[in-house]
């Protein structure tokens, strides 16, 4: 041990990131430096220093980390840390959402299970009661697990979703919009969830594949083709395309007499240029109150428009002897009802189809028609910058601009694709867990404000029981979170926010309704850069799932190698957009690169005497050159983190540290460190030093544990933490 006595030590031993993680954690939080007040206040950011802020994509309160938030923290965490050291006065603002869907299902779906009782035996304040306990539980455990992964956030600005000043800053948005004319309610088809008993976002279907029977029936002189014959009671109508030759004998308008499942019924010829002549027969039945095209159709000629199915998907009394069943269960009888008739043609028993599904419940859609809330994406309105412009023209002009960046750039033409298609959003869900609309009604009367009527419900007003889409007050998170409607100090200081960056795959459930509500609400663009980053995978590309059994927890990785190994696995290689494969063989890798940086750093502390080597001697060319190799890398690793390339700069330190610095440098090092000429080993040492600062400091925004740990004992630093220490550029 004769040779380790020179190193401190914490280095008699090898590196333990179950002994020190909890250790760095309790330094940060004791510092206070996640807040840039805190920054300011000590001297170490400048009052008048650049800003850069990040609000955090608020993780579900009834979730638990994944892999997806894992690479979501590890590269915020990356770019926060990276500009606090550069000297911004940098806020990353922390905050959990409600979830409303999702959590008021799981509570339900517990109390059902204990009780055997429904939301409606136990009435709304008592429901509102439980999930609150519950959210309160689960907040928790999401907030820890996400400051195990190193996340440098203020948690002095914690914000949720739920909580006082987001629901008022809810309000006096949906108040605001409705005054403006951009909210408005009416009857249309939406997609509805049986199963939650609430209507579903446009963008909030997930189409999962599925075979089933594809069915041909005789439908008078056409063939009809359907996957659901127990939807088909109230079709009285035949849509072909108007060039359709086969058709050209039946002229619009026409009626025709035929057999159907209940009877003889009058049919009606349409010729509508929307149908796709190649698929099929080119002819099609239309069931307006439950299919959005059919409900298009039957708007633009002014047909009737029949319930089939009701709210549970039990068949209406349109359905005659099947009224009162269940639609699954209706329908092998339905098909047998038409085979007794003659009428089914044929049966394609393998027809490979994509089924609508709420991706927050995974209820399958049955399309109803009902009275909703919907933002009017079409309307014009004055925005705060006194031009007067629709919210689709606004949603454009802020990516076209270039006030808002969307990376990798190829992800702007599939935003503007999503704009061009977007139909009014239908914002009103039939649950009880959310903000509940600020809508009053007595009669056929109505209220839209704030605050209840001044004469109440003894008056006879009542409150509209639906509440938003939780993407509502989720597009208000940039400046909801800073104190939004109030004309914060934050609010001035750190909005437009630097960046967003979130999964590519909530593109459109979140990026662009965050776009679309500040520029009215504000007039400006919530962040100036959007980056995307991809899907986790396992090892072969899959995505993980359950069913595979290859779901990688992170929490499992953190206590078997520590969290710096983890956030390394999640960039290296993971460049923008792309899905990044991950196994634990890789994440086991980094950790023996955690071990090596600790091994490096006690054989230069080792070798280095902070009273005889002090930076204030000189060093030999020869060394000065290895320290300004080092500042090279540091001025390439700054360039690619300024580009959003975190996968290069987070390689090239690695490669540095690991085949430069440790092969080679410290290879060559040994040699003079042990020889005779005390200037040149001197000289060597400094450069040692110097050149393992620059390194910890160029390693710190990807590995900010063990990094703050071998700074806690180096003998010689210009900050107290590695977090707020100065980077690179100024050493050398």
């Amino acid at each position: 041990m004769e040779e380790l006595s020179k190193a401190p030590k914490a280095f008699l031993k090898p590196y333990n990131p179950a002994e020190y993680e909890p250790e760095m954690l309790d330094a940060w939080e004791k510092s206070g430096y996640a807040n840039p007040d805190v920054c300011v206040e000590k001297g170490v950011t400048k009052k008048d220093a650049p800003t850069y802020s990040i609000v955090l994509p608020p993780p579900n309160v009834t979730g638990t980390l994944h892999m997806g938030h894992a690479a979501m923290l590890a590269i915020e965490d990356i770019l926060i840390r990276y500009h606090r050291m550069r000297g911004f006065r940098t806020l990353w603002l922390p905050g959990t959402d409600s979830a409303a869907i999702a959590t008021q299902s799981k509570v339900e779906a517990d109390i059902y299970k204990k009780e055997k009782k429904t939301r409606h035996d136990l009435g709304r304040e008592e429901l509102m009661r439980r999930i609150d306990a519950f959210v309160e539980e689960s907040k928790a455990t999401i907030i820890n697990q996400t400051k195990k992964m190193g996340s440098s956030l203020d948690w002095s600005r914690y914000a949720y979703t739920m909580d006082e000043k987001r629901y008022a800053a809810v309000m006096e948005a949906f108040v605001r919009m409705y005054d403006a004319g951009l909210i408005y309610r009416g009857d249309r088809i939406v997609n509805w969830d049986p199963k939650s008993q609430t209507t579903v976002a446009d963008d909030e279907i997930e189409y999962v594949e599925q075979k089933d029977p594809f069915y041909h029936f005789q439908y008078g002189p056409f063939v009809i083709a359907t996957v659901r014959p127990e939807t088909k009671f109230g079709d009285k109508w035949v849509v072909m395309h108007p060039d359709d030759e086969r058709y050209a004998q039946y002229a619009h308008g026409q009626q025709l007499e035929l057999e159907w499942i209940n009877g003889p019924i009058t049919a009606t010829i349409i010729k509508d240029p929307s149908i796709d002549m190649s698929f099929g027969s080119g002819a099609m039945t239309i069931t307006p109150a439950h299919d959005a095209h059919d409900f298009e159709i039957a708007k633009k000629y002014g047909l009737e428009i029949a319930p089939v199915i009701d709210e549970r998907g039990i068949l209406l009394p349109i359905a005659g002897e099947f009224a009162g069943q269940h639609i699954k269960k209706a329908r092998a009888a339905v098909v047998e009802k038409l085979k007794s008739k003659g009428l089914v043609v044929q049966v394609d028993e393998q027809y490979m189809h994509n089924v609508a599904t709420n991706y927050r419940g995974g209820g399958v859609i049955e399309p109803q028609i009902k009275k909703q809330w919907f933002i009017d994406v079409n309307k014009s309105a004055q925005f705060p910058d006194g031009k007067t412009r629709t919210l689709k023209e606004w949603m454009r002009e802020a990516v076209q601009s270039g006030a808002t960046k969307i990376m990798p750039e190829r992800f702007e033409k599939i935003y503007y694709h999503w704009i061009d298609n977007l139909r009014d959003w239908n914002i009103s869900r039939q649950i009880w867990f959310g903000h509940r609309i600020p809508a009053w009604f007595r009669g056929e009367e109505i209220k839209v404000q704030i605050d209840p009527p001044a004469d109440g419900a003894a008056a006879g007003w009542e409150q509209d029981p639906d509440v938003l889409d939780t993407w509502f007050s989720s597009g208000l998170w940039t400046f909801s979170t800073l104190g939004w409607p109030e004309d914060t100090e934050d609010l001035k200081i750190y909005h437009p926010t630097a960046v967003l960056e979130t999964g590519y795959d909530i593109l459109f459930f979140w990026v662009a309704r965050m776009i679309l509500m500040s520029g009215f609400l504000r007039g400006e663009v919530p962040f100036k850069s959007v980056y995307l980053h991809g899907l986790v995978r396992d090892g072969k590309g899959r995505k993980m799932s359950k069913s595979l059994g290859n779901i990688i927890d992170p929490l499992t990785m953190i206590e078997k190698y520590g969290a710096d190994a983890a956030r390394l696995s999640l960039v290296i290689g993971a460049q923008m957009g792309n899905d990044v494969k991950l196994s634990e063989d890789r994440v086991r890798g980094y950790k023996h690169f955690a071990n090596k940086v600790w091994n490096i750093a006690r054989f230069v502390l080792e070798n280095y005497d902070a009273k005889k080597n002090g930076h204030s001697m000189s060093i030999l060319p020869s060394d000065q050159k290895l320290v300004d190799e080092a500042m090279i890398v540091a001025k390439e690793v700054s360039d690619n983190i300024d580009k959003f390339r975190l996968d290069l700069a987070a390689d090239q330190v690695y490669h540095f540290v690991w085949d430069r610095f440790a092969a080679e440098i410290l290879e060559e090092s040994k040699p003079i460190l042990k020889g005779v000429d005390e200037a040149a080993k001197a000289s060597r040492a400094v450069a040692l030093h110097q050149i393992l600062v620059i390194s910890l400091k160029l390693l710190h925004p990807f590995m900010p544990f063990v990094t703050e740990r071998i700074w806690k004992e180096l003998p010689q630093k210009d900050a107290d933490l590695l977090m707020v220490a100065p980077w690179p550029s100024t050493i050398g």
